[in-house]
């Protein structure tokens, strides 16, 4: 049994400083006054009056600490990807594969399933961002992987899994019937890398679509009489959104318009990260082309955004003091939110008893000075 003490604790209902979080095994045991003699008899970590939060949630993160899973599907790279992102606060990562060959998308499968076997930490399953995409938005995915799923492709899809799966596909390529197969099957479906119309979407939906991946970003845009992908996303009531917040993939007052628009809960922070993150190299090969960061914009020669130089660390600041929302919505916006978006909300996204021990203490700067997964500080 430990006791992490002295520190301003976010709980379900704001912020607290007069309660220690008992932790036993993986899990949440109690949230006690500092005096409670369960707290004194425990192992006891005083925090020095730092920030604790739920742990960051990342479902769409494409490599870190050098590491690009498109590049080496293997579980050793997603060890190296969330050990990363953990110094940035994420206990908690969906390893993102881009759009590419079937075969690399068995693999990266593969490897999700043996990291589980593994116990890699904070793994939560795998993000597939295509390869059922739209050309006509295809960002930096290379268009010659993109095709419609056969029924190898589906019964590969719904097979049997551990953890979660997210499939983001161009609903107007995919037909809904299979939107709808995938949902059955307890894939979650999101929208995204599409030139889909306002009808389209709201009858994918309707299928089972469930969220957006990267709003505003790759996908036809909010007009006045044609509502687009980014109208339909944020008049939908279900659904959720990931946003990019490095000030760079989306201008602060469109984020800030549709955080407004949006029912509350349903905005996730994201970071469509890339191999710098965590890593001394600023550079990295996606495509067969070097992308160089450069002022914190990951892109190719021809200026298309190559994913981000994005933490989730970073992202919660920035949703502070570039979007101007308080610390505790934009702290719920990188964990409790992904994890409802996820299924995992009963046992993560909270510090709340019973849930998992996946925690990160926070300075005022929003700068990570310790993390837990599943009780286990590293």
């Amino acid at each position: 049994m430990k006791s992490l003490t002295h520190a301003r604790v976010l709980t379900a209902h704001g912020w607290r400083d007069d309660l220690a979080v008992l932790i036993e095994g993986e899990r949440i045991a109690a949230l006690l006054p500092h005096d409670h003699a369960a707290v004194r008899a425990a192992q006891v970590h005083d925090l020095g009056g730092a920030l604790l939060l739920p742990g960051f949630i990342d479902v769409q993160v494409n490599g870190g600490g050098g590491a690009l899973f498109n590049a080496a599907p293997t579980v050793a790279t997603i060890r190296t990807i969330g050990a990363a992102h953990r110094r940035f606060g994420t206990t908690g990562f969906l390893p993102t594969l881009i759009s590419d060959s079937v075969d690399t998308m068995r693999a990266a499968l593969a490897a999700v399933e043996q990291a589980f076997d593994e116990g890699v930490p904070g793994l939560l399953g795998i993000h597939l961002e295509g390869p059922y995409l739209a050309p006509a938005r295809k960002g930096v995915h290379d268009p010659k992987w993109f095709h419609l799923p056969g029924e190898d492709e589906l019964a590969l899809l719904c097979a049997p899994h551990r953890g979660v799966r997210l499939v983001t596909l161009a609903p107007e390529r995919v037909p809904h019937e299979t939107i709808a197969r995938l949902a059955a099957a307890g894939v979650i479906v999101n929208a995204g890398h599409t030139a889909a119309d306002h009808a389209t979407i709201r009858a994918a939906l309707a299928a089972g679509v469930r969220g957006f991946t990267h709003l505003f970003n790759a996908m036809t845009p909010l007009g006045s009489r044609e509502p687009g992908v980014v109208g339909a996303a944020l008049d939908d009531p279900g659904s959720w959104c990931g946003i990019i917040a490095d000030g760079h993939h989306v201008h602060p007052a469109s984020l800030r318009v549709a955080i407004a628009a949006k029912l509350r809960g349903k905005m996730l922070l994201v970071t469509d990260a890339m191999p710098p993150v965590g890593a001394d190299d600023p550079r990295y090969v996606l495509n067969g082309e070097t992308i160089t960061v450069k002022d914190g914009i990951c892109q190719t020669a021809q200026g298309v955004l190559a994913g981000s130089a994005l933490d989730m660390a970073s992202a919660v600041r920035n949703t502070v003091q570039m979007l101007g929302l308080p610390l505790d919505e934009a702290a719920r916006m990188a964990s409790t939110y992904p994890a409802d978006f996820l299924g995992l909300g009963a046992s993560h996204g909270r510090i709340a008893v019973g849930c998992r021990a996946d925690l990160v203490a926070l300075d005022d700067d929003c700068r990570v000075r310790r993390s837990w997964i599943g009780g286990s500080e590293g």
